[in-house]
This record gives structure tokens, sequence and C-alpha cells, in this order.
């Protein structure tokens, strides 16, 4: 007997009545589309998971590689285009961001002995270019230039480590957007790379020798990650293997040296949650073994070391955070000191500079960035320009310089270059963006979910705008792997304030806003809180006379992919258009693609009795129903997504173009070359971010985004 009162059958599936074009659409102004999806065949496969037999009607689009799914994302991406690249205003829209993206765009720089290597990309590159800088005021050398690594410019690189005399640089190399590269060394003086190339992987970390006899790294295997050292001037394939064994493909492992060389210290993440981290430590100096420093507690641990100390952020008995010094000469826990208590801010990184402890917190959604001495003694606070996100802080124990990145929703990014020792601060970069800040408002709502729980949100609108529960809307989270989404700016909130419209970022249980609790409320079995909390965002906007449904879009990517195609199969009446980017959305099977067992500490699997239960509950691929009438859905991907399958977007668009009865437009956007974590050319990551954009304000029913009426009227 099937237990589930979500159960379903592939007849149900059968029903091709509701291809699009065929029913009239929602929204007066918004006109039919002029061409039909490709029918994706039906060939149902059942699963019985403890009892419970589930039906999964395109399994056979999990297959990438067979010719008829190449042909089918073929003609799917024709549809796409032929709904979107003649839509009125498409091009000015285009020109918009182009304006916005196509600026002179820079890193943080990692200073070594004088060198500042960073990378940046110019208004008229298509791609990041590793530089370096002798001195503060010299002049920008180019080190490696990925433009003309390959035609199309998909090929790009990552700086990835530098040695402590800045003379050799390690760098990825990708295709695409995959997350594997290749690790080169250059020696920096000569422009030339080393023989020691290590082949197409996913590593974790690379640290140089100060003797720069050799570096070790991290990578992920197909048994787990492995930590090897590899000798300079030797055979890359027979490095050796210093750590890992007998961890599993759910393990990640961070393995650097300290800034001296002395300690080698190593981090095992339990996952992606990160719920549970080890700590390993070995004095490399002294010629001693690799030692446990905490590997027996559920908690999680990052730590830095400065001289002979460790100082160690963690959330153990203290669900903000707190920091504590550990002598590495006498590392026993009862000799653990407390240096910075748990407050009511959470910490959200520590960073060490200039022998000082800077510690970035987060309270109420906003960057708050404070200095403290070796024994945890308050030194200052950094002044921030106003509410808003600070970025990583670069700096060594040794060297009183340190820099940070700032921005906020209506302020463009700023480097800042801080003198840790007197305080003192000024500009090392600065975006120049064309946008009017002041023309921009940013403030931040609180608002009840389901359960009553208070969630906060911010809302980025034009000055002065009248609330008359009309204005085009996007709303967009996050809400997992304790990720925090303080304000950064984005120019897609510009877009949407530009065109009259509200830009609203809710800030979901999940994510690290308020401490691990607030983590844990948004995880596993209580998953679910994070798409009430979500809805229940979208419901304040529309009660606030903000917008209505036909005007509102919902956008995620990654996790908020499965945060969007939630909150579209539960409250599908509540959207107008949703953009769900690199998804997740078969829960069911997630697990068992790629490097997917990463994450099952924070979803679970459904290989647990007890967790099938709520992973099926939400799951939204198993939850779409034939007949129901859903909002215009754009799915967007990439082959080169090594993370995320993009059988999830294949599959569930597949199902909501035969399901849907709305007549709205359910498209997929699938780029060949294209992945997870970026890696396209910038003139490609706009014309994404173009057909993603236009495709929400068309179905919004923006006037200069709406085709001209039919000759009959329709």
């Amino acid at each position: 007997m099937e237990k589930s009162p979500h159960r379903r059958s592939w007849l149900l599936y059968r029903s091709t009545l509701a291809l699009l074009g065929l029913a009239a659409l929602a929204s007066a102004f918004v006109q039919k589309p002029t061409a039909r999806p490709p029918i994706a065949p039906v060939r149902p496969v059942t699963d019985d998971y403890f009892g419970t037999k589930v039906i999964d009607p395109y399994r056979w689009l999990e297959d990438r590689k067979s010719p008829e799914t190449q042909a089918w994302i073929e003609a799917e991406n024709k549809y796409t285009h032929s709904l979107l690249a003649a839509l009125p205003g498409r091009e000015r829209l285009k020109q918009r961001l182009t304006e916005l993206n196509k600026i002179d765009t820079i890193s943080l720089p990692l200073e070594r002995r004088g060198r500042y290597f960073f990378s940046e990309r110019l208004a008229s590159q298509e791609l990041f270019v590793i530089h370096m800088r002798e001195g503060l005021k010299g002049e920008d050398q180019v080190l490696i230039d990925p433009h003309p690594m390959s035609p199309d410019h998909t090929t790009s690189v990552d700086l990835m480590a530098v040695s402590t005399d800045g003379t050799l640089l390690a760098y990825g190399v990708r295709r695409g957007g995959e997350d594997e590269k290749t690790v080169n060394v250059l020696n920096v003086d000569t422009r030339k790379d080393l023989p020691d190339r290590l082949p197409r992987g996913r590593y974790f970390s690379v640290s140089f020798k100060p003797d720069k006899s050799g570096f070790y790294y991290a990578r992920h295997e197909t048994q787990g990650p492995r930590v090897y050292y590899h000798a300079l001037g030797t055979d890359p394939g027979r490095a050796t293997e210093v750590f890992g064994e007998g961890y599993g493909p759910n393990k990640i492992i961070l393995a650097d040296l300290s800034e001296d060389g002395r300690y080698f210290l190593l981090h095992v993440l339990h996952g992606s949650a990160a719920d549970k981290t080890e700590i390993y430590f070995q004095d490399v100096a002294g010629h001693g073994p690799i030692r446990p420093l905490v590997n027996d507690i559920a908690a999680r641990f990052f730590g830095a070391v400065g001289g002979n100390q460790l100082f160690m952020r963690t959330n153990w008995k203290a669900a903000h955070g707190r920091v504590f010094a550990v002598d590495l000469n006498n590392p026993g826990r009862d000799r653990w000191r407390e240096i910075i208590p748990e407050t009511d801010a959470v910490i959200e990184d520590l960073s060490l500079a200039g022998g000082k402890l800077v510690v970035n917190y987060t309270r109420n959604v906003s960057s708050q960035v404070r200095v403290f001495g070796p024994s945890g003694e308050h030194v200052r606070d950094i002044t921030l320009p106003t509410i808003g996100s600070v970025g990583g802080f670069m700096g060594r124990w040794e060297s009183r310089e340190a820099f940070y990145a700032f921005s906020s929703y209506a302020t463009p990014m700023t480097i800042y270059r801080y003198d840790v020792g007197e305080g003192n601060q000024h500009v090392w970069a600065r975006l120049k963006v064309p946008v009017d800040s002041n023309r921009l408002e940013v403030k931040q709502v609180w608002y009840a979910s389901k359960d009553k729980t208070r969630i906060p949100m911010f809302l980025v609108h034009g000055k002065g705008m009248r609330l008359d529960g009309s204005r085009p809307t996007l709303l967009t989270g996050y809400g997992g792997f304790n990720s925090s989404y303080t304000p950064w700016f984005t120019p897609t909130a510009v877009l949407w304030a530009e065109h009259g419209g509200v830009y609203a970022v809710a800030n979901l249980r999940g994510g690290g806003e308020f401490g691990e609790e607030w983590h844990k409320a948004g995880m596993l079995g209580k998953k679910q809180n994070v798409f009430d909390d979500f809805i229940a965002a979208a419901e304040w906007l529309v009660q606030n006379s903000y917008t209505s449904p036909s005007r509102l879009a919902i956008q995620g990517r990654s996790n908020g992919g499965l945060l969007v195609g939630a909150a579209l199969t539960q409250r599908p009446d509540l959207f107008g258009a949703v953009a769900c980017g690199y998804p997740l959305l078969d829960m069911l099977r997630y697990h068992k693609f790629l490097v997917a067992q990463f994450w099952v500490s924070e979803y679970g699997s459904a290989d647990d009795p007890a967790q099938f239960e709520y992973l099926y509950a939400y799951s939204p691929y198993h939850h779409v129903r034939p007949g129901t009438k859903y909002p215009a859905v754009l799915f967007v991907t990439g082959d080169s997504d090594t993370r995320v399958d993009p059988l999830h977007a294949r599959k569930t668009a597949a199902l909501l173009q035969s399901a849907s009865g709305s007549g709205r437009p359910v498209a997929l956007r699938y780029e060949t070359k294209a992945g997870h974590s970026g890696g396209l050319p910038l003139s490609k990551e706009i014309e994404e971010t173009t057909d993603e954009q236009v495709f929400l304000f068309w179905q919004l029913g923006v006037p200069e985004f709406q085709p001209a009426p039919t000759a009959t009227g329709n």
C-alpha cells in the first residue's frame, strides 16, 4: 500500500492538452507565445521507497549523453529563443545591464613581500585576468591572461595561492563553469609555467612551503577527499598522500600551512552544512606527527594560526559563535582560553592581521567589524559607510596592512586598505558603476512567517515610490547552508528600481543570519520552514500594497532554485513568474549525482525512511499536478554545472510543460558551456541575465516589454 498522500499515476502525465498557447494568459497585457515547447515522451519508471511507490515519468532525461536528450535540449533552446529574442524592450534592457556590468572590476589583493596579486577584468574584457603590482603605487602587470586560451572565451583562471616571497603562483584553469580545474604553477619572475601541473580535478586548497620545495593540496577523489604533498620538480602523478584515508565522499578537507610555514592545519567538514568540523595540526618544522585538536564535538570549528597560537572560532555551546586561543605547544582542551565570548551578534568570520584579530559580525543582517588584541581585548570598531556587507578581510599576522571590501544594495563595491595598527584606512579601489545611489531607497522590514517567527526582509526601490499594489516586484532568497544574505550591490536591484519596481530579499531560516539555531530551523526535517518564510514574504508584499500576485516574480539559484521550485508548486496562485536557476528539484534522487553527497547533512537522503518522508513531502518535481494553473517559469542551467546536475531542470521543465493548465510559458534556457559558478565570458553572462529579466518583465505585464496586440486583439 502506498503510504504517502502525494502518490502519482503516470497516466496523469500523458496529457498534452495543456501545452503552451492553448489557453488565454492570466494578464491582460501578456500575449500568447507564438511557439510551442517540444513534447517529451513519458516513460514512467517506478521506485519503491519503503512501501511507497513513486513514479518518475522523465527518468530518461537524466541521461545527458543520449542523442534523444541532446535533441530535446536543442529543441527547448529553440523554443526559448523564439519566446525571448524579439520581445520589445529586450535590447534596451540588455544595454542597461551592459552599462551596469561592463565596468572595471577588481578582487581583493593578496600581498606577499610588497607584491600585490589580484584578479581584474577591465570594461573592455570578457574574463578576469591575474595581475601583480610591485608596491602600492607600481604599475599593474599581467601574469595570466585567459583570453587566448579559448576562442569563445569560456576558459577562465582562478588565483589559488602565492608563495611567501611572491615568486611562485598557483592558478587554476577551468573550462566553462565546471568546478573542476587543472592547477598550474607560474614562476612570477620569468612569467613561465613550471612543469608541475596537476590534472583536472576538484581542488579545495593549495599551500606552498616557505622554502618553495613543494606544496600541499587537497583534492576530492572518488573515494573521498585526500591531502597530498607534491615536491616541485617531481612527477605530479606521484605526489605523497599525507591525510584523508577513511574519509568518504560526503566530507570536505581544507589544508593550509601557517604564514611562517611551521604549522600544517587541516579542517575536515562533515558535508556542506558544516554542522561538525574536525581540526588536525602538525608541527612541520619540528617534524611532528599530525595530531587531532578536536574531532569529537558536533559543532563548527575554524582556526587560523598566529605565532604559536591557534585562534579558533566555534559555535560549540555558543550558537552565535565565540573565539578560543589555543597554545599549539600545549593544545589540550583543558588549556583552551575563551578570549572573545558570545554576544547577541553572530560571528561570521575571523581574520588575523597585524598581530590582531579582526572579527566580522552579522547584526540584524548587516556587517559589523571589530578589532581585538591577541588576548581578546577590544581595540576598536571599523566604521562602515552604511548598512551593508564586508566581504573578506585579507591580511597577514606579521603585517599591519589588510584589505576588505564593502558594498550595499545602493552602494557599489569599494575595497579599502586598512592599517590594523593605527586604524586608518583609504580607498584602494572603487567600482565605478553608472548608477545614482541617491535615487534608491533601501529599507529593512520584518514580517511574521506561518509559525509567527519574525523574518527580516530588505526592500530596494526608487525614492518616493507610491504604494498602489501594482509594482512589478522581484522576490529572492536562499535559506540554506548557514549562508547569510547580507546587503550586497547587485545590478538586478538597480534594474527593478529603475523600472518602477521593487527588489526584495528575504532572510530565511536555514541561513546563518542569526546563528546556528536559525540554520537548524531550516535544514533536514525543518526545511519546510524555509518555504513557509518565503511564501509569507510574498504574502506580506501583497498585503502591504507593494504588488499583487500577477505582478510578483520570484528568482533563486542552486539551493535558491529549490526554494522557488517549492514555492511555485506549493503556492502557484501567489506568483506571476518564476526564474529557477541551476536548481535542485528531484529531492529523492539528488544525492546520487555529482557531489551531492556533500549536501546530505543539510537536506537528508531518501535512502533513510524517516528522511524520505519529509523530502517527498516537499520535493518540487514530485508535486507538479496536471491541470494546475502554474505561473510562467524559466529554468536556467548548463552542461558545465558539475555541482548541481542539470537533470533537475531538464526533468522538471518537461513535466511542468506537460502539466501546466495556465497557458503561460514554461521554458528552459540551457547553455552547453555554462556552469554553476559562472565561467562564462561577461557578454554571455549579460545575455543570460537579460533573458531572465526580460522574461520576468514580460510576464509581469511591464508595458515596454509587451508584444504588439495581434490583429484580432487577443
